[in-house]
């Protein structure tokens, strides 16, 4: 084989093996992109960032549910690894908070989730959230804390709030208070890139 055909091949071989790089979002709805476009969700922004940062071998998969609990996230992590991931960002909670579940229960679901993705080899960065002060300062207190303990037991790269800068913002989120809007996805996007950049 001429030297300059192997070559060629390499080159675009390492190019095909770069491309195979792929984090999965598994979050609720506020990762799936409610009442916005796909395209305007914020997993979709944070590709695009990291391909104009010159991180063009990653590509984003939004595995996100609306009205997904905790208690999802093991079974869709069995699923969805069947794909070979190598990172996950897993997002999930705020329904747990909404409807008022035991905290106990919901960081066992992490825990859980946690576990089985390092057992798979699948790196997992983990996205906090904050529950408003209306459910009671003591489980505001615990659930917050709920992240953190996790973060904190398996060593992850830690989001600790998920909206942070959106939510409680009316200028950022949809009509009903919780979805964030197209502008508040942008922020929540900068938000995401600035710790991936580093984490990838």
């Amino acid at each position: 084989m001429r030297p300059f055909l192997f070559f060629t091949l390499l080159f675009f071989s390492s190019l095909t093996f770069a491309a195979q790089k792929k984090l999965v979002v598994l979050g609720d709805s506020l990762s799936e992109g409610y009442g916005v476009a796909k395209e305007a969700a914020y997993p979709a922004l944070v590709e695009k960032k990291l391909h104009d940062a010159g991180k063009t071998e990653w590509s984003i998969v939004n595995a996100s549910v609306s009205g997904s609990t905790t208690a999802s996230a093991i079974g869709r992590m069995k699923w969805i690894f069947k794909s070979k991931p190598d990172v996950v960002l897993l997002a999930l909670g705020a329904n747990d908070g909404l409807r008022g579940l035991k905290v106990e229960e919901s960081k066992k679901n992490l825990d859980e989730a946690v576990k089985y993705a390092q057992s798979q080899k699948v790196r997992v960065i983990l996205a906090g959230l904050y529950m408003p002060p209306n459910y009671g300062k003591e489980y505001a207190t615990q659930f917050k804390k709920m992240y953190e303990d996790v973060a904190k037991k398996y060593k992850l790269v830690f989001i600790p709030f998920l909206l942070e800068n959106v939510g409680g913002n009316p200028k950022y989120n949809q009509a009903d208070g919780i979805h964030p809007n197209e502008e508040g996805h942008k922020i929540i996007a900068d938000n995401i890139f600035k710790v991936l950049k580093g984490a990838l």
